[in-house]
Parts: C-alpha cells; structure tokens; sequence
C-alpha cells in the first residue's frame, strides 16, 4: 500500500477520535484526505461581503521560539491551513481567498500533488501577500520519531519545492507534524532558516472527516481576537461552510491576516 493511500485511511479513522473541539497542540490526526474531488462542487460567493483588510498598524517584532497566538492586542486573526491532502479542497480555499479577500497562511506538506496541481493560480496570491506559505515538512513525518539527518532532509525537501514553485522557503516559520517538536528538531529547523515553531490555539478538528455542523462548533469557540488558528486541506466539510466562517468573522470584528501582516521575523 503506498503512503498516499495509507494516509486516506488513516484519517478516516479520526472519526471515532473527535469528541469535541479541542485546543491541544496536535490534533489526533494532521494528516489525510479523502482524496480526488470529494464528490463535492466547490462553493461560489456571487453575493458574500468582502473581509475587512488586514490592520495597517506597526508590526510586532518576535523572537526565536514557539508561538501559539498574536502577541499584543487588536483584532487579528490567523487562520493557518495544513497538509493539503485533497486538492479539491486546495483549490477551494483558493476560490475562497479570490471571492472574500480571505487572508491564510499555508503550512504546506509538499508531497501532496495539491501545490503543484494549484501552482498557477497560488502565486499570484503568495506574491501579493494574501497567502503565506510555511513549511509543514514533505510528507508529515513525525520529526521527534526520526533521526536529526532525516528530520533536516524532511524539512530541507520541502524547502526547495517551495522555493522552487513559488519563490519563497517559508522561512522563519515551520509547523511541525502532529505538533510535536523537542530541542533537537528546533535545532534542525533553525539551521535551515525556520526559527519559529508555529502552534495554535484552537483547532477546526478537521484533519479527517467531520460534519459541517461540528466544524461551526470549533470555530464559534476559536475565533476570537489575536489567536492562531489551524484547520486543514484535506476534507470536503470546511469548503460548505465559508459562508458561515465569514459570518463568525464579521459579527466579532475580526481581521483575518497572515503571519507576515503582523509580525517581524527574528532578527
């Protein structure tokens, strides 16, 4: 069984493991998809308001090591999208950005055939800035799992695939899969340029398949001001709810950003 398929059915397992919303720094799951179209049509917003633009103010310069939210205070909020296991629902959040003026950061698992399916139509937004691209490894390796050469080899491929297709590294900011990192795999990252371990807050728990109604749940509890958020691009249950994300966002004020609208990398 290849590694693709093993993922497929890994994350339809995550089912049973969702019991609710949950805030901890790894979902059950970061992985998977249901693969191909999904059976479902990608949504259209004739009518849906465009998102507020994202804060003009200063940047708030950071420093090497873990974030979980926005420092400071205001409105921001981050919505950070892993994996990219079904391009289907890559190619939604795309649609999404182009119709909402939607703002995401992309921590991108560059195995997946999603980047380079959806390559022509995401650079323009990564070069204008409305999508970040991180690096989010090249095929979800567990780094704490593996060797110190195969972490740097999982992080370092990606890396150039990113560079490669859209002209940047991702750089400082990289998530690590499921979550886990010790000192050895910051060690690692920072050696490639990625001194910033990117956590969260909340979660949409959609690693897996979940029902609509569930991910409006998560993110009624998640979304609020200055937190970073993760959701996923692997199952078809987010690209039915953009309608009601926008409304969440609107009601509370909300800007959505990506990290470099409000932050400054290390120096």
């Amino acid at each position: 069984m290849d590694r693709r398929r093993l993922l497929t059915l890994l994350a339809g397992g995550t089912v049973a493991a969702l019991a609710g919303c949950t805030r901890a720094q790894g979902d059950p799951l970061d992985t998977g998809s249901t693969g191909g179209d999904g059976g479902f049509t990608v949504p259209n917003f004739p009518t849906a308001p465009r998102l507020p633009a994202p804060p003009t103010g200063p940047k708030t310069q950071i420093s090497p090591g873990t974030i979980t939210a926005l420092p400071g205070t205001g409105t921001s909020m981050a919505l950070t999208v892993d994996d990219g296991a079904d391009p289907a629902v890559v190619g939604a959040y795309i649609k999404f950005a182009r119709d909402t003026g939607a703002r995401f950061t992309f921590f991108v698992t560059a195995y997946y055939d999603s980047w380079s399916i959806h390559r022509d139509a995401l650079r323009p937004l990564v070069d204008s800035g409305q999508i970040q691209l991180g690096n989010h490894t090249w095929d979800h390796a567990d780094l704490t799992a593996i060797s110190a050469s195969a972490a740097s080899s999982q992080l370092e491929r990606a890396k150039t695939f990113l560079r490669n297709n859209f002209g940047v590294d991702g750089g400082p900011y990289y998530r690590p899969p499921f979550g886990r990192h010790n000192g050895t795999v910051d060690r690692v990252a920072a050696d490639l340029g990625y001194t910033v371990p990117v956590m969260w807050y909340g979660s949409l728990s959609d690693s897996g398949v979940i029902t609509e109604q569930y991910l409006i749940e998560c993110a009624r509890q998640y979304f609020n001001p200055q937190t970073i958020i993760i959701g996923h691009a692997n199952a078809p249950a987010v690209t039915h709810c953009y309608d009601q994300l926008v409304d969440i966002i609107r009601e509370r004020n909300l800007s959505m950003v990506t990290l470099n609208d409000v932050l400054l990398p290390p120096r």
